[in-house]
């Protein structure tokens, strides 16, 4: 008769290679997700401190920054999405630039389609009209919707260039070329 007394610390013999590949993926999406939330709160809060700075200089006390941890939950969820779906995939064999700043402009579209939906959604929840619940972008009209749209563009550009620079050259590579200590890249000495 086997013997059904087991060790409390005591792991399954082997997990099945799909268990594993569903752990795998798992820790990789929310690694993923961390780095988004952590660079989309840093330039959400860098927005909010500028906000704070031009309105203390009119004499408006302000401190928000739980927009800036909110909203980069939110769109950090909503970057991940568009980075599985990799709108840019297509111009890969152009030059860097051009799914450089295609994926930056379509993010940018998409935060502030995200940003007004969700500014309506809580609108309506709170018994106001769909017109009264739409935010006003930059200011409002055309020109704070357009200021707010360059200002994200020009934040999220960076990002998308290292994301690109590191499919090409490979994750590993590019983190060596950034974080090395040494002068010169693993492989790129003299022949």
């Amino acid at each position: 008769m086997p013997d059904h007394s087991t060790n409390a610390n005591a792991r399954p013999q082997s997990a099945s290679p799909q268990t594993l590949g569903l752990k795998a993926k798992a820790t990789e999406e929310a690694r993923k997700f961390v780095v988004l939330f952590l660079y989309l709160w840093v330039l959400f809060g860098v927005f909010v401190l500028n906000q704070g700075i031009v309105l203390r200089e009119q004499g408006i006390g302000f401190t928000a920054q739980g927009f800036a941890l909110v909203n980069a939950l939110v769109l950090a969820k909503v970057m991940l999405l568009f980075e599985h779906f990799d709108p840019g995939r297509w111009l890969r064999r152009r030059p860097l630039i051009y799914p450089i700043l295609y994926e930056a402009f379509l993010l940018t579209i998409l935060f502030i389609a995200v940003h007004v939906l969700e500014k309506v959604i809580e609108g309506v929840i709170k018994g106001k009209t769909v017109a009264a619940s739409l935010p006003t972008i930059g200011g409002g009209g055309l020109a704070g919707l357009l200021s707010a749209a360059v200002i994200m563009f020009v934040a999220l550009v960076p990002f998308f260039g290292f994301r690109n620079l590191g499919l090409v050259l490979g994750a590993d590579r590019l983190k060596a070329l950034l974080f090395s200590s040494s002068s010169e890249p693993a492989g790129s000495g003299p022949a």
